[in-house]
């Protein structure tokens, strides 16, 4: 596709503003008495015209205005991003992380209630990569048969869990000595510092339940080194109440997101490995019926934690106002964890 020109740009960008203002189809007299002064409505129109072959722009009726597609909000994001940003709320959301006494968890999850309070977007925020964070302490649980209930409490006070079935019987005396060995060795470290020699150290003296204790270890082992996340989230509801929302499948789309995990997973590592602002619009989302929303993603520090906040809403957000506000948590968090 050729590139397009200056007026060109100055129309895409009028079309998405003006969409994400007011919900409604821009017209060429609104382009012409709002935004692009000076040029009569019938060049605009002619440039609309032309852009809607080029796939930035499509009408919903022959009578109607225009509204941007993807490649539109697109254009528009790059130009967002490429140039500096007000931050709003900038003390209001310092007071409020800086001031928070609570451990990770309760500051994620009020985080989270901020983000989508302020930008009527869902707001999620996720801790990655159990594999190395430093463990605190590990218990193994006896559910009943041969169930057995891991939680694993890292430092910070983060809490996962993982219920896994033995293939042989175990007792939860068995249980808990091979939890206190695990402990006695682990705490203080990262899994991945210690899961080598971790076998020998807490299977010694245990030769009667050796084959259950090995399989629990490799039950933990395989769910802290699979790429396991931590995930809050916060929004769902009110979004319910957004126009763009009232279309079932749109509303569905969200939720399988949220609920499956490992599509926003993937994108969640992306982010986390490019450390780096990541907005992926429409098609650009890795999951079904994501097409008429956007996600933006954004690393952040937690309590001196690797973690990831995002927002997700429709195509039809505003972007100047979401990434500011997820900026500004990102930076705060940055602060907190210096202090």
């Amino acid at each position: 596709m050729g590139q397009i020109t200056e007026r060109q740009l100055s129309i895409i960008l009028a079309v998405v503003y003006e969409y994400i203002k007011t919900g409604e189809p821009a017209g060429s007299r609104t382009i012409v008495k709002k935004y692009i002064k000076g040029l009569s409505p019938a060049t605009i129109r002619n440039e609309m015209a032309d852009l809607e072959e080029l796939g930035y722009f499509y009408q919903p009726h022959s009578s109607s205005g225009r509204l941007p597609t993807a490649r539109a909000y697109r254009v528009y994001v790059d130009s967002v991003t490429a140039r500096a940003r007000s931050h709003s709320h900038t003390e209001d959301i310092r007071r409020e992380i800086l001031g928070s006494k609570s451990g990770i968890e309760d500051l994620l999850m009020h985080v989270t209630h901020m983000m989508a309070r302020l930008t009527n977007c869902v707001a999620v925020a996720v801790v990655p990569a159990l594999e190395n964070a430093e463990i605190q302490h590990i218990d193994l649980i006896l559910m009943g048969g041969n169930n057995v209930l891991a939680l694993i409490v890292l430092k910070g006070g983060l809490v996962h869990h993982s219920q896994f079935t033995l293939p042989y019987d175990v007792d939860a005396k068995t249980l808990e000595e091979l939890s206190r060995r695990i402990n006695t060795f682990a705490g203080g470290r990262s899994w991945s510092e210690v899961k080598d020699v971790l076998y020998q150290y807490a299977l010694s003296g245990l030769e009667d339940a050796e084959t259950s204790c090995r399989d629990a270890i490799r039950e933990l082992d395989k769910f802290l080194t699979e790429q396991n996340y931590k995930f809050f989230s916060s929004g769902a509801r009110q979004i319910l109440g957004l126009p763009h929302f009232q279309t079932l499948s749109r509303i569905q789309a969200v939720l399988n997101l949220l609920e499956q995990e490992k599509p926003l997973a993937r994108m969640i590592e992306k982010c986390r490995k490019s450390e780096a602002l990541r907005i992926a619009l429409g098609e650009e989302n890795e999951t079904e019926g994501m097409e008429d929303n956007a996600m933006i993603l954004i690393p952040a520090r937690p309590r001196q934690q690797k973690a990831v906040l995002g927002l997700i809403g429709p195509l039809r957000m505003d972007y100047e106002k979401s990434i500011s506000v997820l900026e500004t948590v990102a930076d705060a968090l940055d602060e907190d964890s210096g202090r």
